[in-house]
């Protein structure tokens, strides 16, 4: 998992444009991105990374990385 530190404003908007406009709908990645920062936030309780992070802002750069970057599969 990448870490997060020293974020620009302009950044998180530029990839929270960027999952928007690789998705194919707009009210399902939204529904997603809520729900897995929903979920970070009660499980990461007692791991604190960056209290300047917000689970939501987390959520997205994570679910952007994942999309964009490509899986390395072994065979």
């Amino acid at each position: 998992m990448t870490i997060y530190k020293h974020l620009k404003f302009n950044e998180i908007i530029y990839k929270t444009e960027e999952l928007l406009n690789i998705s194919e709908n707009r009210y399902k990645i939204t529904v997603q991105v809520a729900n897995r920062a929903k979920r970070k936030k009660y499980e990461d309780l007692d791991i604190i990374d960056d209290p300047f992070i917000k689970p939501i802002i987390r959520s997205i750069l994570e679910m952007v990385d994942e999309i964009t970057q490509p899986e390395i599969i072994g065979n």
